[in-house]
């Protein structure tokens, strides 16, 4: 049983229950499938008389949605802790060379320490690519009104323009962050 869960679901499996997710959320209560809201949710819990954009009923409207972050968290260690594939990621040759003439060559484990280990907070180009990220995805989906998991599954699935529109620019940021950005970012 743990070899069979350790290995990725077929898509077949895998599609309708990610797909029915969304739908299962609307049906208990009218709810939105996203997880960007909950930086604004914790914050109004942590400082609840702070800025006018945190006084709102936090439990009522977030809290399911808490829940659910935590959920992922928790998920995220059962799967990395118990279900863990001990194989290393499998990485194409050309993916690895081209990652190699950019100055990443420790693919040890599921993301590469060059770039996201402790000791890149060392450097420069280790706080651009960490901390700037951060403010850029966070600056992001407050702007696109919420994150690629919401717009992509509830908002598409809804044939919602802004959705599909704000789904097309992060596959746009994406492929540009991808083959602009990161190597400018990597030559730092």
């Amino acid at each position: 049983m743990h070899e069979a869960l350790s290995r990725p679901w077929p898509w077949y499996v895998a599609g309708p229950l990610i797909g029915s997710f969304p739908a299962l959320l609307l049906l208990l209560g009218n709810k939105v499938f996203g997880v960007s809201s909950n930086l604004r949710h914790a914050c109004a819990a942590v400082f609840p008389h702070g800025l006018a954009h945190f006084r709102y009923d936090w439990r009522r409207e977030g809290a399911w949605n808490l829940a659910f972050a935590l959920g992922i968290c928790m998920g995220g260690v059962i799967a990395g802790v118990w279900f863990r594939n001990p194989a290393p990621v499998a990485i194409a040759a050309r993916t690895k060379a081209d990652l190699a003439a950019l100055g990443i060559r420790d693919f040890s484990g599921l993301v590469p320490g060059d770039l996201f280990g402790w000791v890149s907070l060392r450097s420069l180009r280790g706080w651009a690519l960490l901390g700037g990220g951060g403010f850029l995805v966070g600056f992001g989906t407050a702007y696109a009104g919420g994150c690629t998991s919401g717009h992509g599954l509830s908002g598409v699935a809804d044939l919602q323009g802004p959705s599909i529109l704000a789904l097309l620019s992060f596959f746009a940021g994406g492929v540009a962050g991808t083959f602009l950005l990161l190597p400018f970012l990597l030559g730092l």
